[in-house]
């Protein structure tokens, strides 16, 4: 590979005195490392640090460089299995986020360029990031970088010194890292790929000595022995500089047409990569890179490196890696692999790398919107020994969704697979006894066959639920949590009691109409009977209850959550025993009286309220108090979400091509207080007729369309949802969660017919 970055190192040792230095020819460079220690009081912490920075333009009139930096770090807490991260980002970064949006370099989806510009746009950065509190100084003749005094700074006798704290988690560290071997080129001769697909030096130096001290929590844990890794890249690629004011000015169309294909190149130059580095018993050291393009999936490269006790290092060309475990995120919905197989046959190494624990996810903008860089152990053997380690493991940029039907798709997975692992097809004794019954009376299962338990009990809940489909009302719950500044990773098992709710009024709402499909399959009660199907649809409201009682809140809070939560099922069953009733009647009043046209369309709003509205409020506002919410914050996403209830019923409505026997949709009842009365009259007996002839159908629909009913229905979602976001918003701080809030905001309005499928 051609070197295209003048003060790469030629052939040869690298010399860290001159190449750990900023690199004035580089438009891209970064400074990492990662440790594993122990304090004096045995407790096992792991860090690790990025500082970045790369060019985003250039001075009109000098043409020097601007840069953009940043600063990710993390501190493990390996008893507590806990991660805590920090992101900082420049004081101009909402200002260059704003430029790149505008210029077509953002996110596929423009609900979330929208939302996220409404953030920018006030001069502020969603967190977690935070913007840096002072200058970035980086010095141009040794190896000394302040970041607003986070700082990674080289001493003459070799050693690095790495300082982070941030004041509100009481975080971070005081650490000296000495070298213990030679670097190492990474790659190919030292060239890999970087994010934007440029051309990067890579060296590493694989084994270090670290001592100093690990701050978490506020207390200063004095360190008894630890070990890390350090590497640098640099390197050089293609600088998208654009000037929205400038493209504007050619005009609607040509700025479009300039914005579409400075993104396409965008896109196709994105590299994403799993990298694993590890420490090895026998003195060696082992490193992975394989690097692909996002878009494509295609190979750019694949570097296996092992550094051998005495320095000396061998790459090798047949490296297999294998995920065999993967974890979902609660909170981006994003899937990981947590565990590999890897082997290099040549080698005679095969090691199975598996996550310390499980959720070492990094939320931040810089990358997206997360990466995961993780503390990982190494078990396996080399020609028949046993080997084991320490090291971790860095996937960017692979498995990103970038819209919200994309997101919704992630989060109605993860819904399934917990439903699942809550109400199991083959459930143990202990499992069938959570659902059943509580702690303090085991009594209850006694003579009870599980397996029959099973069966008659919760395979017709299972059998809804694992076809999937009702994913925004879960990820409600969990945003709320999120929103307010609370953790969904601490109520990752709530976000099946939505579907749980759902899945129980699906079955019993298809017994009450006849209905005989059901989420793309048959109906419940077609398949257990009717007798079954009622009890377990109503027994699916309750099995909820136990994820809840679980989730570590104050007597008080459970109260409270309960009440919430019966809140909504009275207003669900309220609402179908109106939409049961039905309104012909007034439905009849309505072809003469426009009055009785405007009561329908209150009527029919009241069920959806009801019915749809007012659950997903109640969850909303659960979420919320366990999340920490205050009063104020509960009321306000309690509000938006029955808000947003009702819009995707309004909306679902407006998608629907089909009569509906005698049910009075919205779009109907608006169409009411618009047509003439002759036409009412007409579609009003269609309706009733259930016609299956082609060209009635179709003049029924043309009926509703050119009345401006479907249009007036979708105005009104939209100006719902609009309005209830301008109310809640200020009461929410910027964050990742509110960002992603109020792209689903827009989404729940906005839906084309392709959507519908899985949102309804």
């Amino acid at each position: 590979m051609k070197q295209e970055t003048p003060d790469w190192p030629a052939d040869g040792a690298i010399d860290l005195d001159i190449h750990d230095r900023p690199h004035a020819s580089s438009t891209i460079e970064w400074w990492y490392t990662n440790g594993h220690c122990i304090a004096e009081d045995k407790r096992r912490f792991a860090y690790f640090a990025a500082f970045f920075r790369k060019v985003i333009g250039y001075d009109a009139k000098t043409r020097a460089a601007r840069y953009a930096h940043s600063l990710t770090w993390g501190i493990y807490d390996l008893a507590g299995q806990r991660s805590a991260f920090v992101s900082r980002v420049d004081q101009d970064a909402a200002a260059e986020g704003l430029r790149r949006i505008r210029a077509g370099l953002g996110a596929r989806d423009e609900r979330l360029n929208r939302a996220l510009a409404e953030i920018l746009e006030r001069g502020e950065v969603p967190e977690p990031d935070v913007v840096f509190d002072g200058p970035v100084v980086i010095s141009q003749h040794t190896l000394d970088l302040d970041f607003a005094g986070d700082r990674f700074r080289k001493h003459g006798d070799g050693s690095y010194e790495l300082q982070l704290f941030d004041k509100r988690r009481a975080l971070g560290c005081q650490l000296r890292i000495v070298p213990k071997k030679q670097p190492v080129r990474h790659g190919d001769n030292g060239v890999v790929r970087g994010p934007d697909d440029e051309a990067m030096f890579y060296y590493f130096v694989p084994r270090c000595e670290v001592s100093g001290q690990i701050f978490h929590h506020g207390v200063a844990h004095k360190l008894s022995e630890g070990q890390g890794w350090y590497d640098h890249e640099f390197g050089s690629g293609v600088v998208d500089d654009p000037d929205p004011v400038a493209e504007a000015a050619l005009g609607k169309a040509a700025c479009e047409k300039l914005q579409q294909e400075r993104r396409a190149r965008w896109q196709a130059r994105q590299i994403g990569w799993n990298w694993i580095s590890a420490q090895l018993s026998d003195g060696s050291e082992l490193t992975y890179y394989p690097e692909q393009q996002i878009a494509s999936g295609k190979s750019v490269g694949e570097h296996a490196l092992i550094i051998e006790p005495n320095g000396e290092a061998r790459r090798f060309h047949d490296t297999k890696l294998e995920p065999t475990e993967w974890w979902q995120s609660a909170q981006t919905f994003v899937e990981y692999p947590i565990r590999f197989r890897l082997q290099i046959p040549s080698a005679r190494l095969d090691l199975d790398v598996r996550a310390a624990f499980a959720d070492q996810e990094v939320h931040t903008l810089i990358a997206k919107s997360s990466f995961y860089e993780g503390r990982v152990e190494v078990s396996g053997t080399r020609a028949g020994r046993a080997l084991s380690g320490v090291g971790f493991l860095e996937r960017s940029g692979l498995g990103l969704t970038e819209d919200m039907s994309g997101l919704l798709q992630q989060v109605d997975k993860l819904v399934r697979q917990r439903v699942q692992a809550l109400v199991p097809e083959h459930p143990e004794l202990a499992q069938a006894a959570y659902l059943l019954t509580t702690p303090d009376k085991p009594h209850y299962m006694q003579g009870v066959d599980v397996e029959q338990y099973a069966r008659a009990h919760l395979q017709p809940i299972r059998t809804v639920s694992d076809r999937g489909g009702e994913a925004w009302r879960c990820y409600a719950m969990q945003a709320c949590i999120e929103v307010v500044g609370g953790s969904s990773r601490d109520f990752s098992q709530w976000i099946a009691v939505p579907e749980l709710l759902q899945a129980g009024a699906h079955i019993l709402e298809d017994v009450e109409n006849k209905a005989r499909e059901r989420r793309g399959g048959p109906a419940a009660h077609l398949l257990y009977g009717e007798a079954q199907a009622i009890n377990s649809g109503t027994a699916a409201f309750f099995l909820g209850a136990p994820v809840l009682r679980d989730g570590n809140l104050s007597d008080r809070q459970v109260v409270a959550l309960y009440e919430l939560y019966f809140d909504g099922l009275r207003a669900a069953h309220a609402g179908q025993a109106l939409d049961l009733d039905g309104f012909v009647p007034l439905m009849q009043r309505a072809i003469e009286s426009d009055e009785a046209a405007e009561t329908l369309v209150s009527r029919v709003r009241a069920v959806h309220r009801l019915k749809a509205g007012v659950p997903a409020g109640c969850l909303a506002r659960i979420g919320a108090l366990a999340g920490g919410g205050s009063t104020q914050q509960l009321e306000a996403l309690g509000r938006f979400f029955e808000d947003i209830g009702l819009v995707f019923k309004i909306v679902d409505e407006t998608l629907e091509r089909q009569l509906c026997g005698a049910r009075i949709t919205l779009p109907v009842a608006r169409s009411m207080t618009r047509l003439p009365t002759a036409e009412r009259r007409w579609l009003f007996e269609a309706l009733r007729a259930q016609p299956q002839d082609p060209a009635q159908l179709a003049r029924a629909v043309t009926l509703l369309e050119s009345s401006g009913a479907i249009e007036a229905c979708r105005a009104e979602a939209r100006e719902l949802s609009e309005n209830s976001w301008s109310k809640l918003a200020p009461l929410l701080e910027d964050s990742l969660a509110k960002l992603t809030l109020r792209a689903f905001c827009i989404y729940a309005a906005d839906r084309s017919a392709a959507a519908v499928s899985g949102s309804a």
